[in-house]
């Protein structure tokens, strides 16, 4: 903390709310970047401000892939943020284990997040030998296909209900000049579209039994080979993106000069960015119009063991800021994703939110690979799959064969 005049410590504990008379600066790390990221960050910035802290903002440019390993090395070597944004799943466990991170179990357990936070998943994800490390903020689900109606009324086809009938539409696309399936260069977005068309094309049991049970056999098996037939559609259909960010692949639907794009829900924070209304903008179909199951995956925030006593109650506070009601609403409306609350007031939710929420009422959800696999895993098939998007003489069925490897051998 910055060292203050005294006249304007005594000034700062006249103003500030009783108990916050001690505030503080906490650095918090995230890869939230994009327009419509940034707007949902400062909905966080401005709850923790509330409390008579100080939000002082290490957003890391590019994806989670860039940025964790930044966020690792300043905790392992001795330069730990305040807090620090990880997926919900096992990226931050080895951390957690090497005593390098705060147990937020007694603040857990006097404001009840256990009954507060659903699905169960998202704790339990946070939890490693009974204690709890971490704070779930939202559920992102990557089982969506977004559609700009504009590109399909300038093709003259209707707006598909489902992969098949955009499939179909390509061509029609393609004549008109725009880019059927718009797709980032990036490897996460590569694999996380393969993993959207396993639950759409083979179902929720055959995700299940590749990644939760890591079925070697039926990796290598028929319902994933009619998978890794769409996946091949869909390495067609993306030609001619050239984008390497997830959200300038989103501005291409969002301009019109792409029909579609694979991606998770936090894409609705970029239409929402540009005006535009979902349902007569752009089109949401969850699990691709095919199968209406989302994954409950999404962040949490981490806090690495701090020897400041000041810094410590700050992020206690932090950690509390995150699940309170009001910081729920206004943080996953401008960000897309779905509260880790169940009891909170979504009514002004567009319709694409209120989908999700619709499906996650009915239980129809998985876990996201994040939780299911290990960092190292997911490396594994993000390389492969960013080489089976990018190599079109790769064949399906020699992917096919080095997915099953990666799933015989995955932890």
């Amino acid at each position: 903390m910055k060292l203050r005049s005294l006249a304007g410590a005594l000034a700062a504990t006249v103003a500030l709310p009783l108990g916050a008379a001690n505030a503080t600066d906490l650095e918090v790390t995230h890869w939230w970047t994009s327009g419509g990221e940034a707007a949902a960050v400062a909905e966080l910035a401005k709850a923790f401000d509330a409390t008579g802290n100080k939000w002082v903002d290490g957003a890391i440019a590019g994806s989670g892939g860039t940025a964790r390993p930044i966020m690792i090395s300043r905790i392992t070597g001795g330069d730990p943020m305040g807090a620090t944004q990880f997926n919900h799943g096992r990226q931050a466990q080895e951390l957690v284990e090497a005593g390098l991170m705060r147990d937020l179990t007694d603040l857990a357990t006097r404001e009840n997040w256990k009954e507060i936070v659903k699905p169960a998943s998202l704790l339990e994800s946070c939890t490693i030998e009974g204690k709890i490390y971490c704070a779930p903020v939202n559920i992102h689900s990557w089982q969506w296909l977004w559609l700009s109606n504009a590109a399909f009324e300038k093709a003259g086809v209707p707006v598909p209900k489902n992969w098949d009938e955009f499939v179909a539409a390509a061509p029609a696309l393609e004549k008109a000049g725009i880019i059927p399936l718009a797709l980032g260069g990036q490897p996460w977005q590569a694999a996380g579209a393969f993993d959207v068309l396993i639950v759409a094309i083979a179902g929720k049991d055959v995700f299940e039994q590749v990644f939760a049970k890591k079925d070697e056999e039926v990796a290598a098996g028929p319902e994933i080979a009619k998978v890794f037939k769409a996946a091949d559609d869909a390495r067609k259909m993306s030609k001619g993106s050239n984008v390497q960010d997830w959200n300038q692949a989103t501005n291409l639907v969002i301009t019109g000069k792409a029909a579609g794009q694979i991606m998770g829900d936090w894409a609705q924070g970029e239409f929402q960015l540009a005006g535009q209304k979902a349902g007569t903008d752009y089109t949401c179909l969850p699990g691709l119009g095919v199968n209406e199951v989302i994954s409950t995956g999404g962040d949490a925030f981490y806090f690495p063991l701090l020897e400041d006593e000041e810094k410590s109650k700050a992020q206690e506070a932090l950690a509390s800021t995150l699940l309170k009601p009001e910081t729920q609403v206004a943080f996953n409306l401008k960000k897309g994703s779905l509260p880790v609350r169940g009891d909170v007031d979504l009514a002004t939710a567009n319709d694409c939110m209120k989908k999700g929420l619709e499906i996650l009422a009915k239980g129809n959800v998985i876990q996201g690979t994040d939780q299911l696999l290990s960092p190292d895993s997911q490396k594994q098939k993000e390389d492969l799959f960013s080489e089976f998007f990018a190599n079109p003489s790769m064949t399906p069925e020699d992917a096919q064969k080095r997915f099953a490897e990666i799933i015989a051998a995955a932890d």
